[in-house]
């Protein structure tokens, strides 16, 4: 590997001047800034030769035709006497991350719980209304989670990368540009969802479904379309807000929307006598109380920002060819983080409908299907931890790579990790000394409590990977690296776990138990393999990234008289110093 020593090369005074930036300079950017640079006294270039023999290194189109380019040869970091030697973060340091990460993710945590809550308050009432209600509400919220909600949320977190770090490097019109055309993005593919939801009788009765739970479970969808209008909007502002590191509002304001959604739920459904239809109301009605609240919230407290002299995502165009092209490649660049991360969200979330399905097919199909329900909704709650330190990590990682902070963004990265580790110790704790109670909160079955004693270990060892995994997702994402972590879900749960819960499940009679150990397979070979890129990770390459993502190209070409006023000309992969004459 190339090091990343520039020298720069001072035509004054004919010296060179050793220092650390960035390598990531390419030869099209080079040709670029020997294009439009007016007479130059000192110029940033790298110092590994390849890139530089294959480099116009006398320029024919600079005004200057007296300034040409050494030829440099690759020097050593080893034998660089200037090289700043990277030092380990203090534990003052180390404790403010803490403080920042905790600061953003406790908000977080208790907004997770809150919808926890609100999730099993639908099955409660369900519950009360009578069995065929039940199944059928187990049936339509299964298939809304499936087809709907995890894919809006998946589909929103492609707006991570671009809206934290540009927040990181001041971009803030790209940070509204990209919540505006996410929120977009999302109403059309509620579009397709709405249609499916609409028409899920047919399509379960094509499956041999029982005729009334589908017809009940139909009603709920039908209801329930709304409330993909409502996730368009709120999924998008949250993340917006969650990029400035502002969760405390966005706790407040869902914790006073389930407040209220309590006597709605009640009277709709027994007051009214509304049924599962009542129940879909309040649901929707919920997250369109929390978006009113957060919209109050942003319009109450909005600011005027500065303006960012950052162009957007791509460089701006001077003719309106280039503009056009460039908003198609800048709509493309969204989308591409956008499907990336749906994948990473929706492979993992399926595979616990997968395994809902297998035990289904098992030699006790009704003790089975029921321990994966409390599975299901154990690892719901479990999950709530590592979903907070997933959405704190991408927002240090992405703020901190967008300032060109990539020593904070490592440091970041090293924290939210281990705090990751600790608490999946606290799941395996819970899972494996509270088991029994735990089991008996859902159920008095004995069967179905056994059973569940049986698996509830495993789901806590299978914790212990899940925690740093879905931190370090979040990592991936503020690195803007989504498809790496949509690669390993699809390989270690497909390509891993689903054999391996085959095999034990159904070839060596394992049961239940075998689906869970092939969950346990999937989640140590994707925490592996997961850890092995975050340790691998180049932050100086990532940082110089970032500024290249978000536009904040410190060029101001399009100006020049505002480049003969500067002292300095910072162009987006190099520095040229313009002295005086």
């Amino acid at each position: 590997m190339y090091n990343r020593l520039y020298l720069i090369y001072d035509a004054k005074n004919g010296t060179y001047i050793r220092n650390e930036a960035p390598q990531n300079l390419i030869k099209r950017s080079l040709r670029s800034l020997l294009t439009h640079t007016p007479p130059l006294s000192s110029l940033i270039i790298p110092s590994w030769s390849p890139l530089l023999t294959s480099c116009a290194i006398r320029p024919e189109t600079n005004s200057n035709p007296h300034f040409t380019l050494p030829f440099l040869n690759m020097v050593n970091r080893e034998q660089n006497p200037l090289q700043n030697t990277s030092s380990y973060p203090t534990i003052s340091e180390v404790l403010e991350e803490i403080k920042r990460i905790t600061d953003i993710g406790f908000p977080i945590l208790a907004m997770s719980l809150v919808g926890y809550l609100k999730n099993m308050s639908l099955v409660v009432c369900m519950g009360k209304l009578g069995s065929l209600e039940l199944a059928a509400g187990a049936l339509a919220i299964g298939f809304t989670n499936i087809t709907g909600y995890s894919v809006l949320s998946g589909l929103a977190m492609g707006m991570e990368p671009l809206c934290t770090q540009a927040f990181g490097s001041r971009n803030f019109s790209l940070l509204s540009i990209t919540l505006q055309r996410t929120i977009l993005m999302l109403l059309l593919f509620s579009l397709p969802i709405s249609l499916l939801w609409l028409n899920l009788e047919p399509f379960m009765l094509c499956l041999h479904q029982n005729p009334n739970i589908t017809r009940v479970a139909s009603i709920y969808c039908r209801f329930a379309i709304p409330d993909l209008l409502a996730n368009s909007l709120l999924h998008p502002l949250r993340i917006y807000l969650r990029s400035k590191g502002t969760t405390w509002p966005l706790m407040w304001c869902t914790l006073l929307a389930i407040l209220l959604h309590v006597p709605i739920i009640i009277l709709l459904t027994f007051k009214l006598h509304l049924g599962v239809a009542g129940i879909a109301i309040s649901s929707f009605l919920a997250n369109f109380n929390t978006l009113f609240f957060l919209l109050l919230y942003m319009y109450y407290t909005s600011v005027s920002q500065e303006l960012s002299l950052a162009l957007p995502l791509i460089k701006g165009a001077h003719h309106v060819g280039d503009a056009t092209l460039n908003f198609i490649k800048e709509w493309a660049m969204l989308l591409k983080f956008s499907i990336q991360s749906c994948l990473a969200v929706c492979l993992e979330w399926w595979w616990y409908e997968f395994m809902t399905i297998m035990a289904g097919y098992l030699y006790n199909p009704r003790a089975s299907l029921a321990t994966a329900g409390i599975v299901i909704q154990t690892t719901s709650l479990l999950y709530t931890l590592p979903t907070a330190l997933s959405a704190s990590a991408s927002t240090r990682v992405g703020n901190k790579l967008g300032a060109g902070q990539p020593e904070r963004a490592s440091l970041s990265t090293v924290v939210a990790i281990g705090l990751s580790l600790t608490s999946s110790i606290l799941g395996l704790l819970w899972t494996t000394v509270g088991r029994e109670r735990w089991s008996r909160v859902f159920t008095d079955d004995r069967e179905v409590v056994e059973l569940t004693m049986v698996v509830l270990p495993i789901i806590g060892v299978c914790e212990l990977a899940n925690c740093p995994q879905t931190t370090c997702c979040g990592i991936l994402r503020g690195s803007a690296r989504p498809g790496v972590g949509a690669a390993i879900n699809f390989c270690s749960f497909y390509m891993v776990g689903a054999p391996v819960a085959i095999v034990l499940a159904f070839v060596l009679g394992m049961g239940m138990v075998g689906l869970c150990y092939g969950l346990l397979a999937a989640q140590m070979a994707c925490v592996v393999s997961i850890l092995v890129v975050v340790y691998k990770t180049d932050w100086e390459s990532e940082s110089l990234k970032a500024k290249i993502l978000v536009g904040k190209s410190h060029s101001l070409l399009s100006s020049r008289a505002e480049e003969e006023e500067d002292q300095t000309l910072k162009c987006e992969e190099g520095v040229v110093f313009l002295n005086p004459q």
